[in-house]
């Protein structure tokens, strides 16, 4: 239990905190998953919008600090290239 005030304050600050980047990582898990799922079928033009509606989140989510800037990077980097090699396979 926090002694002071601001201690106080500081909890219930922090909880809102953590129920706003739980939301968001959630949100940007199931965007990803929507990406690799669109990535998995046979329509490059699809697979390429939702890979750039990806990218906003996680870029989003980067920006927010919820995930690091690293990772957000590593993750549209992937997803990119396996965007590219469908494009490349369909022709």
């Amino acid at each position: 239990m926090p002694t002071s005030k601001s201690a106080a304050k500081r909890v219930r600050q922090n909880e809102k905190q953590r129920e706003r980047n739980r939301a968001e990582r959630t949100r940007a898990r199931r965007q990803i998953k929507k990406a690799r799922q669109a990535l998995e079928g046979a329509d490059a033009g699809a697979a390429d919008a939702v890979v750039a509606q990806t990218t906003k989140v996680l870029d989003k989510v980067a920006s927010k600090g919820v995930w690091h800037k690293r990772k957000v990077a590593r993750l549209k980097s992937r997803l990119a290239k396996k965007a590219n090699a469908l494009r490349n396979k369909l022709g």
